[in-house]
């Protein structure tokens, strides 16, 4: 009944983006011409049907209407310009995170449920939610005379995101059969990152770890810093931070009343961002402007840590010879960094490629700061990385869209803010310090410690070999052949999917028929 619930699932989904008018907003430029008699057959059902109201208000009332766990969805595809398009990823990004209170009590009984400790004894005082979102809301508290957030997971939000991550499992494996040019993007892979990432982000404890991670990546960084945790009240269900005084950095009246230097917030923010990712191979990830404040002494301090980056060695130094290669205009040596990461199949031709980046490349140094799109510069590597059959690379997108944003909100610091001069100091150091002399010895470091841990594995290694060949001898001689139970497994499996396959089917066409009839 699972598969069957999905289905029905599945089939709600599509008929509120009907009716909202979100399919009639679908591009069909480069789709099948099924997509085009789709449409034409759904835009009778659509709600309104003004060819002029905004797409993003369309899905806004869409997403309304399905509920949390669908804001979740929509904002994690929007960090995914790869898969939905650079259009579609600017009006998910557009998504309100704002949703209606639940009641201070179930607050409490969450909190006592998480800590097992009355709430009066772990605050002195505990105020009534000021925000909520779709996983969970924040309440003012008081530990003796500390101010304090206390933020609480919504309840029953993890069994109802089970239910819908369903659906999208569904309609991804139905992507990849059905549209076999997508097999590139991985929209399976791309739900089970969506279903990894929400269940980190429900589970506050480990929020909580990355806002200690960060402080103390950056306890010695000029004009950044991270709310500082109360481990003693967090768990699962509950994070306890230190309360934040300051302005939204989207408030430039209120930053420039206060006194603020606008142009060195927006520097220090990119220049911030570049060294947790280059430096520390960890990044906030979500840093857009309702999650950075800045304090009386005109320091950056950023909040919400349920979304983070990671990037391992190897993926840092490439990415800062990318960089580099760009604000330097080295796009030979940009395309060589893309084929020894693996990232461009061996086959195509370098030289090729560094034609495609040099497209991307010079428009950022052949025009004035204001006027570089970042939205049309990610358009154009995306059509790059089509033509030459590069595979997604989720921890690459997550930091390109994050690149984006921390662009956005120093372009709204500061309107001629260039990013790429920026970038520079930070990383032309970083090229320095790990791409020299350095690098070598950290190579040989790195290289000793693998030669130690692979000697140490050696008498097991030759176990499992000698086994190995055993089993492959005595397939030789006898043939390959499943145990009975296996076989009769595997029988019963594609039993059921067959029928499965059949009652779907039967599901969705009543399904429609009975949504085109019986709903308003």
């Amino acid at each position: 009944m699972t598969t069957v619930g999905a289905y029905f699932r599945l089939a709600r989904v599509a008929w509120v983006l009907v009716r909202e008018g979100v399919v009639s907003a679908l591009p069909t430029r480069d789709l099948p011409p099924s997509i085009g008699l789709v449409k034409s057959l759904v835009e009778p059902f659509a709600r309104f049907r003004s060819k002029q109201q905004a797409r993003s208000i369309r899905l806004t009332r869409a997403v309304d209407r399905l509920g949390p766990s669908y804001v979740k969805i929509g904002q994690f595809l929007a960090t995914r310009p790869d898969v939905v398009g650079v259009d579609w990823a600017v009006d998910l990004a557009l998504l309100q995170d704002r949703m209606a209170f639940f009641p201070t009590e179930t607050a409490e009984a969450a909190i006592e449920a998480s800590l097992g400790r009355p709430v009066g004894d772990l605050y002195s005082d505990f105020g009534e939610p000021i925000a909520a979102a779709s996983i969970a809301q924040v309440h003012p508290a008081m530990v003796g005379d500390r101010k304090v957030a206390v933020k609480v997971v919504r309840p029953g939000v993890r069994q109802r995101f089970a239910h819908d991550i369903e659906s999208m499992y569904l309609l991804a494996r139905m992507q990849e059969r059905l549209m076999p040019s997508s097999r590139r993007l991985r929209p399976v892979e791309v739900t089970r990152t969506l279903e990894q990432t929400t269940k980190v982000e429900m589970d506050l404890r480990l929020e909580a770890a990355a806002l200690s991670e960060i402080a103390e990546n950056t306890k010695n960084d000029p004009g950044f810093r991270v709310p500082t945790v109360d481990w003693e009240r967090t768990g699962r269900d509950v994070v306890t931070m230190e309360w934040i005084d300051g302005i939204k950095m989207s408030n430039i009246d209120e930053l420039r009343a206060a006194g603020h230097d606008l142009d060195r917030l927006a520097e220090t923010l990119i220049q911030s961002f570049l060294r947790h990712t280059l430096r520390d191979g960890f990044f906030h990830a979500d840093m857009h402007p309702g999650n950075l404040f800045v304090d009386p002494a005109g320091t950056i301090v950023a909040v919400d840590m349920g979304i983070v980056g990671r990037l391992g060695k190897k993926e840092r130094r490439f990415l800062a010879e990318i960089l580099y290669g760009f604000i330097t205009r080295d796009y030979m040596r940009v395309a060589e960094v893309h084929f020894e990461a693996g990232y461009v199949p061996a086959h195509h031709d370098v030289s090729s490629f560094a034609q495609a980046i040099r497209a991307i490349g010079e428009p950022i140094h052949g025009q004035p700061a204001e006027t570089i799109s970042m939205a049309r510069l990610l358009a154009l590597l995306f059509e790059v990385t089509d033509l030459f059959e590069m595979q997604t690379r989720p921890e690459l997108i997550l930091l390109q869209k994050t690149m984006v944003v921390v662009e956005g909100v120093s372009r709204i610091l500061n309107p001629r803010f260039n990013m790429w001069k920026a970038s520079e100091p930070v990383v032309g150091e970083w090229i320095r310090d790990n791409l020299g002399p350095k690098r070598v010895m950290s190579d040989l470091r790195d290289g000793v410690k693998a030669a130690v841990k692979l000697a140490e594995a050696l008498p097991e290694i030759a176990v499992r070999t000698e086994k190995f060949h055993e089993d492959i001898m005595h397939m030789s001689e006898h043939g390959l052949r499943f145990d009975p139970e296996t076989a009769e497994a595997i029988g019963k499996a594609e039993a059921r999917y067959s029928r499965s396959g059949r009652v779907a089917l039967w599901i969705i066409a009543l399904s429609a028929l009975y949504l085109a009839f019986s709903v308003g």
